[in-house]
């Protein structure tokens, strides 16, 4: 009976599959299980069924130490990803039988664009579902206060951009100060996300003391952007009631985070100046009505100054003409005075007159000149002839002359 070894049986398979697979493939696949050993990079790549997700395809493949060291910093370079599990990818291989570990695929080259583009999908795809909720532009919508003096700073403790941050702030050739405070967190690596989310957790007790909120890093790979790109830390943002103001130090392109975000500067140094700048714009501004102040009030107080000066001037006409006008006052009620004190004394006069023309009439030797005359009795007027009796000796008083009498009869009154 003939027979192969496997040994043998595998390189027949080896050559079978060399013959018909002699060039080099664009394959489309995910990463999975990606590790690194002696600069050599161990993988799977996988295909995953687009209706359910279930595992449709899988390979082994490997990229040796001379070209992983040239494919994973330009591949990191160009997508701002770490080559890691997780990735659609467009590579080059080349497909490989061996006799000890099987079917495998050597990678020899890598196309980032396509990955790139993907990842500019879920970038997309995270915007939309933000946009769908509602809190796409809340962040962007909030005001920013005129004087931005408290800062709330995460970043990580011991970052070089934090450390130029703070410098960059407090040298500021205007003189503004600001405080700052640390709210530490994980600038890079898988715990980005969740830390920096907590850090904004911690931030929201003391929100009322902060007037804005930064995100720092400085020095970090490009390749880390990827924790900014998180839907969770994006709507833990997007939502929160400080403006946010990112800075974590790339150029060439913007992550999730960096869109949702009041304002996106490049470094942690453009963050400073983004702050001192805002501060000089209020200045500025309080200096331009400082200035309109002191214009409008020289405006007014020279105005002021041409009607006093126009007073002046016309004062002693004004003085001459108020006092003519007094004096024409004064001669009026002098005049007044003098005809009303007359009128008085006239109409004193009259009742003079009067009440004297009274008296004259109503006095007794008015009334006895008339052939009137007055009986007495014991001194006293006889007003009634029932006072006397006979024998009684009455005096009369004439206009000339008394006469003494004896009463010898008197007669009742008639009427």
């Amino acid at each position: 009976m003939d027979f192969l070894t496997l040994s043998q049986l595998n390189t027949r398979i080896g050559r079978e599959i060399k013959d018909a697979f002699p060039a080099t493939y664009w394959v489309m696949a995910e990463t999975s299980d990606v590790r690194v050993n002696n600069g050599h990079c161990y993988l799977e790549l996988i295909e995953k069924s687009p209706i359910n997700n279930s595992l449709i395809a899988k390979a082994r493949g490997y990229i040796w130490a001379n070209t992983f060291e040239l494919i994973k910093p330009y591949f990191e370079q160009i997508t701002g990803r770490d080559f890691t599990s997780g990735l659609k990818i467009l590579v080059n291989v080349s497909v490989d039988f061996h006799s000890v570990y099987g079917y495998g695929l050597n990678i020899c080259d890598i196309e980032p664009s396509y990955t790139l583009g993907d990842l500019q999908a879920r970038r997309q795809a995270i915007l939309r579902q933000l946009e769908e909720e509602g809190i796409l532009t809340l962040n962007k919508e909030l005001e920013m206060p005129y004087f931005p003096q408290r800062i709330a700073v995460i970043s990580s403790a011991t970052a070089a951009g934090y450390e130029d941050f703070c410098r960059h702030l407090t040298d500021n050739r205007q003189g503004f100060v600001f405080y700052s405070r640390l709210f530490p967190a994980v600038m890079q690596g898988e715990q980005t996300a969740s830390s920096i989310i907590s850090a904004l957790d911690k931030l929201f007790e003391y929100k009322d003391l902060f007037d804005v909120a930064v995100i720092i890093r400085g020095g970090g790979a490009t390749s880390d952007l990827s924790a900014f790109d998180s839907y969770e830390l994006a709507a833990n943002c997007a939502q929160f009631p400080l403006p946010i103001i990112t800075g974590i130090g790339h150029e060439r392109d913007d992550t999730v985070l960096d869109f949702i975000a009041f304002h996106r500067a490049k470094t942690p140094t453009a963050v400073a100046d983004f702050l001192i700048e805002q501060m000089e714009e209020t200045a500025s501004v309080l200096f331009d009505c400082q200035e309109s102040i002191r214009k409008n009030t020289l405006v007014i107080l020279e105005s002021f100054n041409e009607k006093l000066k126009m007073l002046t001037a016309h004062l002693p006409f004004f003085a001459r003409n108020l006092l003519e006008k007094e004096q024409s006052s004064m001669e009026m009620l002098r005049l007044k005075i003098r005809n009303d004190a007359v009128q008085m004394i006239l109409n004193q006069e009259a009742q003079l007159k009067e009440k004297e023309s009274f008296f004259r009439f109503s006095s007794p030797d008015y009334i006895l000149a008339k052939g009137y005359s007055i009986t007495l009795k014991n001194g006293k007027a006889v007003k009634s002839a029932k006072e006397l009796f006979h024998g009684d000796v009455v005096e009369t008083v004439l206009a000339e002359g008394r006469v003494k009498s004896v009463v010898t009869n008197t007669l009742p009154v008639s009427l």
